[in-house]
């Protein structure tokens, strides 16, 4: 889940207006593949060798949360081709009938994905969907600043804790995720749709609000690096890569567990060059290619055969590889159907206050 790699830089297009709720700018002529994905969330040289090989230009916009990019499909915007939803958010397109069934004969290097990544619970036998990149969700921050690292939730939303960092804290701007961790700190399910549980995880967010700076899904590994920032709710790929600019930015998956998330590529059934999507999605399967694009993002890959291919310095990275052991005690976000409205109401009451 995942901005900035997942980071949302604003996508100019819609910034001037050039994308209206009939469709995209720029045509859907069979040698042009329009790609909604997150911002900066793949290797520009990927998109150069692609382009090269098949003689094609990619069109790339971005959104900034899974939520944007399923309001504006609800709204009826067509023009995509590509899409690169989470995992819960790939099950909610699947059941309002949103995506193309794959021709799985047209993507042969599905081969190379990990056994571990096959079959997953929102698309059990990947007709809709092919894992793209994977990660966790927690709890960054700058050593420097934070002599004494967090270990739990409760680092993050305790006010007696907060108080020698306070307004020097990010949470994600993200329902799915702000209100998880409020759950998973109370020990409750990321899932949960038990309305007291709710009112409890909304009571924690609420507590902590006046100790925030500000919530962010798109900037804040930038303002770890610039000292703005302190401690940062976020993915972890974000601050392995400020990591390479200051190797005091740390990151941690809190004791109580957290979200394992798995962000895919799937081609809408509103789209007019599903063969040339399919192509740049075994293309991105390929291992040197994967590889690339993790050796940029520092996510972890869902690609088995691409590991050859990758850092040993990634690989052997216990923040962007978990073990075993801390897997166990991740979550997946699922598609809470129509409990969702239950978040967006504690949400809307957590950010109006």
């Amino acid at each position: 889940m995942i901005c900035s790699v997942r980071r949302w830089t604003a996508c100019v297009l819609l910034a001037l207006g050039l994308l209206v709720a009939g469709g995209c700018g720029g045509g859907t002529s069979s040698n042009k593949l329009h790609l909604f994905i997150w911002a900066n969330y793949i290797n520009p040289e990927v998109y150069q060798l692609f382009e090269k090989e098949f003689g094609v230009k990619v069109i790339e916009e971005n959104f900034d949360s899974n939520e944007t990019l399923h309001s504006k499909l609800r709204a009826g915007v067509t023009g995509y081709d590509l899409i690169v939803p989470s995992d819960y958010k790939v099950e909610a397109l699947i059941r309002e009938g949103l995506l193309a069934e794959l021709d799985l004969t047209k993507i042969p290097n599905l081969k190379n994905i990990s056994s571990r990544f096959k079959g997953l619970y929102y698309d059990p036998e990947n007709k809709y969907s092919i894992p793209y990149m994977w990660g966790t969700t927690g709890i960054g921050y700058n050593a420097a600043r934070v002599p004494v690292p967090p270990m739990s939730w409760g680092d993050l939303f305790e006010p007696v804790r907060l108080q020698a960092y306070s307004q020097r804290i990010s949470m994600l701007d993200d329902p799915r995720e702000a209100i998880g961790a409020a759950l998973k700190y109370l020990g409750y399910s990321l899932n949960s749709t038990n309305p007291q549980e709710l009112e409890e995880a909304k009571n924690v967010l609420l507590a902590q609000k006046p100790h925030l700076a500000r919530y962010d899904s798109e900037t804040y590994d930038d303002f770890l690096l610039t000292g703005d920032l302190f401690l940062a709710h976020g993915w972890s790929g974000e601050f392995a890569k400020a990591r390479l600019e200051n190797p005091d930015i740390r990151y941690i998956i809190p004791q109580e567990g957290g979200v394992i998330w798995a962000d895919n590529l799937a081609i809408l059934k509103s789209s007019k060059n599903k063969e040339l999507a399919e192509k740049f999605i075994d293309f991105l399967l390929r291992p040197e290619i994967n590889a690339k694009i993790v050796n940029f993002l520092r996510y972890p890959s869902t690609n088995e055969a691409a590991r050859a291919y990758i850092l040993p310095e990634i690989l052997n990275d216990p923040g962007i590889y978990p073990s075993e052991e801390i897997l166990a005690k991740l979550e997946w976000l699922r598609d809470l159907g129509e409990a969702t409205e239950l978040y967006e109401r504690v949400w809307t009451e957590v950010k109006s206050r």
